[in-house]
């Protein structure tokens, strides 16, 4: 209480009633995560409709000493959305509210937005003026570009088009003290001093709010060619892999494998979802050509890649997809795999990258490592092989995950020992997903004392009172 108003009802004040939820039935959604494994209390949810609102919010929170969440579609895979488990509920910043697509410059391959934009709605405004925003992943339809740029989210076009990081050009940020850093260049070139976005940008909101973005814009593709592959092993896709490389340079913009049992998960479990290819194959790989003109050419060299494939022993099938329709169910599959996962089990998802040579031999030695702890447990691999993100998932039956006599135990253990296998090969314990509160343990692990420090000092230079996304990223 500061000067003998709550901090609700000074909230209340300045954003009216509707925009300040705070009854237990309102802020179930915005206090769990969607997978359901994790929730905690919160003060309120606050929903601003503009930057000032957000700065105020902060301003109030800042002077009642009370933690602030920034809170985007609330997907995160790794906790790191919701509240804490410990010290005081914050207030939930919830930007849905903040989405408007403030302006296109198709000249400049640049677009300006609000934080709360949902990445679709950005894909859709950037197709409609002939320009591609490539950051996809199987959240597009929820996930917002505040959250995307808070966790540098990547996705399926990170081969090709890099992560959320290497398609920004400027921010607007809410700091912790309500102050507004206007960060909004649209430029490619600024050589004056610090890129300070760059700061924020996968830094989980534990700097500050960012509520508006220049995202940058590429030529939107007109022609695609696009195929489900048997590879014979890791080693023969990862061989496969550079076959389109060597043939089409940028025009390969997608190269995802996963492996049967995450197919059968899929199959199973999402209604409509069908194998591409006839018969059992252990390994599968979808891989897409795009480029602008039309699909001919690239339907005939994806066609001559894939024979050459076969004539090596590299490949037992394939399905080429010959229409949009045809894509976009193949697409469907790839895209089904948290929602199949999330119905069947408890899969303990990792989220390692190693170069990409090495993920054949991290997939062995992690298989090892996982069952010489539980034996014969199932394992789920979804592989952006192109850029080496292997998201390596034990995985167990709900049954079994109840049987569990210490479930925390087993799944850091389990954990731990896929992330000590990426590590051994020169890989990281995240590499998309971003750390969240469910691997701070990792953070303190595999981090130098002297990194810790440097973020750190960054952190208490811009939050010296920690009241931004307490519990998260840094341990």
């Amino acid at each position: 209480m500061t000067n003998g108003i709550t901090l609700l009802d000074a909230l209340t004040q300045a954003l009216g009633a509707d925009a300040i939820l705070h009854s237990e039935a309102d802020l179930a959604g915005y206090t769990e995560d969607w997978r359901g494994r994790y929730k905690s209390p919160a003060l309120c949810v606050a929903l601003p409709g503009d930057t000032q609102q957000v700065s105020e919010i902060v301003r109030l929170c800042h002077a009642h000493g009370t933690p602030v969440l920034p809170q985007g579609g609330n997907t995160s895979l790794c906790g790191g959305a919701v509240p804490a488990d410990a010290g005081r509920p914050p207030v939930i910043v919830n930007l849905s509210r903040m989405r408007r697509i403030r302006r296109v410059d198709a000249a400049n391959n640049s677009m300006e937005v609000e934080a709360g934009c949902v990445l679709a709605s950005v894909q859709e405004a950037a197709a409609a003026e002939g320009r591609l925003y490539p950051i996809s992943l199987g959240a597009e339809g929820s996930c917002q570009i505040g959250g995307t740029i808070a966790t540098n989210a990547g996705g399926t076009g990170v081969l090709r088009y890099g992560n959320t990081r290497d398609n920004v050009l400027g921010l607007e940020v809410v700091l912790p003290d309500g102050t507004v850093w206007n960060g909004l260049t649209a430029l490619r070139k600024n050589n004056t001093g610090y890129d300070l976005k760059h700061l924020f940008i996968g830094a989980e909101g534990t700097m500050g709010i960012v509520t508006a973005a220049v995202l940058k814009l590429h030529p939107l593709p007109t022609a695609h060619a696009v195929a489900w592959l048997a590879p014979e092993s890791p080693q023969a896709a990862l061989d496969i892999l550079g076959l389109f490389q060597r043939a089409c340079g940028s025009r390969l913009s997608a190269f995802e494998m996963i492996d049967s049992n995450q197919l059968d998960v899929v199959m199973t479990h999402v209604p409509g979802r069908k194998n591409p290819l006839a018969g059992a194959h252990p390994w599968h790989v979808l891989v897409e050509l795009s480029d602008t003109g039309g699909d001919a050419e690239l339907q005939d060299l994806l066609q001559e890649i894939l024979e050459q494939a076969s004539g090596l022993g590299l490949l037992h099938d394939a399905a080429v997809a010959s229409n949009g329709a045809q894509r976009a169910a193949l697409w469907e599959v790839r895209h089904s795999v948290s929602e199949g996962n999330k119905k069947a089990g408890v899969g303990l998802t990792t989220d390692t990258a190693v170069p990409v040579s090495a993920v054949p031999r991290f997939i062995d030695e992690a298989t090892q490592a996982v069952r010489g702890l539980v034996p014969g447990l199932p394992v789920l691999i979804v592989a952006h092989l192109g850029d080496g993100n292997v998201h390596f998932i034990p995985f167990f039956t709900f049954d079994a995950w109840n049987a569990l006599r210490d479930r925390d135990a087993t799944a850091a253990a389990i954990r731990r020992a896929v992330n000590d296998v990426a590590a051994a090969l020169g890989g990281t314990f995240s590499a998309e997903h971003g750390v969240g509160r469910s691997s701070l343990a990792e953070m303190e692990h595999y981090k130098s004392p002297v990194e810790l420090a440097m973020m750190r000092a960054v952190k208490q230079a811009f939050d010296p009172a920690h009241l931004f996304n307490p519990g998260r990223l840094l341990p």
